[in-house]
């Protein structure tokens, strides 16, 4: 396209998940009351697990680091999403644009990369209980917590880095309720050859690497508990990785599910919608899954709560 049909971006506009004015009370009130829960939720399992000593251990060190992430995640769409329908506008500015798309970058890698360090934990506690507490010490838990959080930014980095180097016409709208990155990388003028490339190699490294390392954990665990002989033991065993693995299976589910997806969908619309699952439905239904079933955490969150 002609270099004089580019223009210099200031704005885009996200049409959201409905441009029905009617459904609209709907999607606040809906939205709302999703984040408040996810909000309440997460803040409480933190609170939990850093004033209960019982919790001081690897497995819940992670479990509070996941619930940050969400609050995180969900905290860099939702409320642009929510102020936009409260002030009836549809714009983001293309600074607040690109800070939402490095944060979602961010704090997704983060959420997929601790659901591999706590299935990693899970393995070790079943296939090798007696050395537990030797191999997932205290550096080691903060080293792989570091490790996560430079990989992720410095990933986010590149993308955002590669974002500016785009050019866009005038046609600024996202058939989105965020700025998301395939979708305005659709509207730039410019070449999207790099950016398409970098971000297919990007995706293939920070989906696939842990999810081998998911299912290579679990593959090891399923070993371990059919080794066991009794009943008792093995539900036992299981229900150490049960919530875990829940949760894994709606992350991966959801999101992996959209993407593949994605290239068949015509209406780019439902894909917003399909998205809410992953970004918004997820971060909220991890506390309720995490404390189902788990005593301890039960316990923590009467103390705090009495």
């Amino acid at each position: 396209m002609d270099l004089e049909n580019e223009t210099r971006v200031s704005e885009f506009i996200l049409l959201g998940l409905s441009e029905d004015t009617e459904v609209q009370p709907l999607l606040f009130a809906l939205f709302l009351m999703m984040y408040l829960v996810t909000l309440t939720g997460n803040l409480l399992i933190i609170l939990a697990t850093v004033f209960d000593a019982h919790l001081h251990t690897p497995m819940y060190f992670f479990l509070a680091n996941l619930s940050f992430t969400d609050v995180c995640f969900t905290s860099t769409t939702v409320p642009k999403m929510l102020v936009n329908i409260q002030t009836e506008t549809k714009t983001i500015s293309y600074g607040n644009c690109l800070t939402q798309l490095y944060f979602f970058m961010v704090f997704g890698q983060l959420d997929n990369l601790l659901l591999t360090m706590m299935a990693y934990d899970r393995y070790v506690a079943i296939c090798h209980p007696l050395h537990y507490m030797v191999i997932m010490n205290p550096r080691l838990c903060g080293l792989l917590l570091l490790a996560s959080w430079i990989f992720s930014v410095l990933d986010s980095l590149l993308h955002g880095l590669m974002f500016l180097r785009l050019s866009f016409c005038s046609e600024l709208e996202i058939p989105h309720f965020f700025c998301e990155f395939t979708q305005v990388i659709q509207l730039a003028c410019s070449d999207t050859f790099l950016n398409d490339l970098v971000m297919y190699f990007a995706t293939g490294i920070v989906g696939g690497i842990p999810l081998t390392g998911i299912l290579f954990s679990y593959s090891k665990i399923a070993c371990s508990l059919l080794r066991i002989s009794s009943r008792q033991g093995k539900c036992k065993a299981f229900s150490t990785c049960g919530s875990h693995l829940t949760v894994v299976s709606l992350f991966y589910g959801t999101s992996l599910g959209l993407y593949l997806s994605s290239a068949a969908m015509q209406n780019t619309r439902a894909s917003a919608i399909t998205s809410v699952m992953y970004t918004v439905v997820t971060p909220m239904l991890n506390p309720f899954i995490y404390s189902l079933r788990n005593k301890d955490l039960k316990h923590a969150l009467k103390t705090i709560s009495s």
